[in-house]
């Protein structure tokens, strides 16, 4: 299956996963999808990072009416998947007036009650609060299709196999079950034979993933600075030929163009460009005739070139195995291969997920500054000079030069004609840095207020945690915690102050949705 327009699905769910960036199904939905549709039980052997939410999330937001009742309900271990899982619907849902809400322990149950009575139709929650909320008569099951157990060896791991039996026996026995689970124990089995009825079987196996032997580094960055970063970057890399990966089409068009603003020598390859646009892309990259080609993961399949220098991740890849694949793109016949990431504070936990996955570790890097930028590019050109002047040839130039020659000192001219060659290349763009002015901080750090403290059951070392998890900045870069009941102040560094605003302002810690802003200085008191 190697489009999403074979599933012959409805516009406003092919328009919503043409603007998510897919471009073909992964394996497990070109597996699933199909048989999902067809109103059948499903076991889907997958893990995490393989595309499964999607697996189930395009048939059921498909069938899916727009009445005002629960049709479908996924059944999650964790609040963050049940998070997680409903984001991904939304999007999909995005043109259908459809309705996909989270419900977990540790959010407001008045709040979600009045939610689920103004009329949801797919419903994602952890077993205790769905049995909740059916207990206290505010969820009726009575009219539900489709039942989705994601994880379910996990959530049988947490002890919910009785509450996960209890909500079943509240759905319809003619619906339709769907089981994903990463391994087979016996509990799963024994589930799937008690509630499922003759149910086809998904496999997907992911196998082992294996990095090459190519060099890995990493650099954060911030989203507002993320282009400025990537010209730094290759400026300081002298990349012979690279090629830059995004995510989407429409990223692959606006990176093309900003670079090609800025004097580079690029082209763009993704799905929608005819096989002799495509060619005549390939053809200027093979004879160098560009030196950076930015691609989608789907277009860049079946790139043979031996001597790419870099892979430079624009935007980070979506799980382990698209990272594999496009870093494989260099260090080809035994050359020394780069591969470079760009990561913003979002990404952060992905990063870290692709390193636990391909068994690898990447070196962080700092972006090159300026000066750095500009003392590298100084040294490109005098190795240029040193070559030209080497292979000889110069004849012609002396006479072009001329009387210039007896006028005016030949350092002078060599720095004019200097001057003159690099002008375009010397040329570099400030970042643009956060102002957080006075925070009442001591030197050196940024004070922030966040919405949360004793009453969301956080502690200092809570905070601590979410800080390295979600930013991946060391407890020692953190600075006062004080703790109230409502809210926090905590303070930061002032060179990882940006990196975990970024990173923690719009996040969920311990399932509570975080609000994080530089604080207001402290009042001064007057003697």
């Amino acid at each position: 299956m190697s489009s999403f327009a074979a599933f012959n699905l409805s516009k406003k769910v092919q328009q919503a996963i043409d603007e998510m960036g897919y471009e073909e199904p992964s394996p497990i939905q070109a597996a699933a999808i199909p048989v999902i549709l067809s109103g059948v039980d499903v076991i889907g052997q997958a893990q995490t990072g393989t595309g499964k939410t999607a697996a189930f999330g395009i048939p059921l937001v498909e069938t899916v009416s727009a009445d005002h009742h629960v049709q479908a309900l996924v059944l999650t271990p964790t609040r963050e998947l049940a998070i997680q899982v409903a984001g991904e619907f939304r999007k999909i849902a995005k043109y259908k007036r459809v309705r996909a809400l989270p419900i977990y322990g540790g959010q407001s149950i008045g709040h979600q009650i009045r939610t689920i009575q103004q009329g949801v139709q797919i419903i994602i929650g952890t077993p205790g609060r769905v049995l909740d909320h059916i207990r206290r008569g505010t969820l009726r099951l009575s009219q539900v299709r489709t039942v989705v157990l994601d994880e379910a060896d996990e959530m049988l791991d947490m002890g919910f196999i009785e509450d996960i039996e209890s909500i079943l026996q509240e759905t319809p026995d003619q619906r339709q079950t769907l089981l994903f689970s990463a391994t087979f124990p016996n509990e799963v089995r024994r589930l799937a034979g008690r509630y499922m009825s003759s149910p086809e079987h998904v496999t997907v196996n992911r196998g082992e993933v294996t990095v090459p032997r190519i060099d890995q580094v990493y650099y954060k960055v911030l989203e507002r600075n993320k282009l400025e970063s990537l010209c730094r970057i290759i400026d300081s890399e002298e990349v012979s030929l690279g090629i830059i990966f995004c995510r989407t089409k429409r990223g692959v068009d606006e990176l093309v163009e900003a670079l090609l603003a800025r004097g580079y020598l690029v082209d763009g390859l993704h799905g929608d460009l005819s096989q002799a646009q495509r060619d005549r892309v390939m053809k200027r990259f093979r004879t160098n005739d560009i030196e950076l080609l930015v691609a989608t993961d789907v277009a860049a399949r079946g790139i043979d070139v031996d001597n790419v220098t870099h892979v430079i991740n624009y935007d980070i890849p979506q799980d382990p195995e698209s990272y594999v694949h496009r870093i494989g793109r260099t260090g080809r016949a035994g050359k020394q291969g780069l591969a470079i990431t760009l990561v913003t504070p979002r990404e952060f936990k992905l990063l870290k997920q692709i390193e636990r996955e391909t068994k690898s570790s990447m070196i962080l890097r700092e972006v090159p500054s300026l000066a750095d930028v500009a003392e590298r590019q100084a040294e490109i050109w005098r190795n240029r000079v040193i070559e030209a002047i080497q292979d000889g040839g110069l004849g012609h130039y002396r006479a072009v030069l001329g009387r210039v020659i007896d006028d005016y000192d030949p350092i002078d001219i060599a720095c004019a004609l200097l001057k003159i060659a690099s002008a375009g290349d010397l040329q570099a763009e400030e970042q643009v840095d956060y102002d957080f002015g006075d925070t009442g901080a001591s030197p050196g750090m940024v004070r922030f207020f966040v919405n949360i403290g004793r009453a969301a059951r956080m502690s200092p070392a809570d905070f601590v945690r979410a800080i390295s998890d979600e930013a991946g900045v060391p407890g020692q870069a953190v600075g006062k915690i004080d703790i109230f009941d409502r809210f926090t102040f905590i303070e930061i560094e002032e060179e990882s102050a940006p990196f975990v605003y970024e990173a923690l302002k719009q996040t969920r810690i311990n399932g509570a949705r975080v609000n994080m802003e530089p604080a207001k200085p402290r009042a001064r008191v007057r003697h």
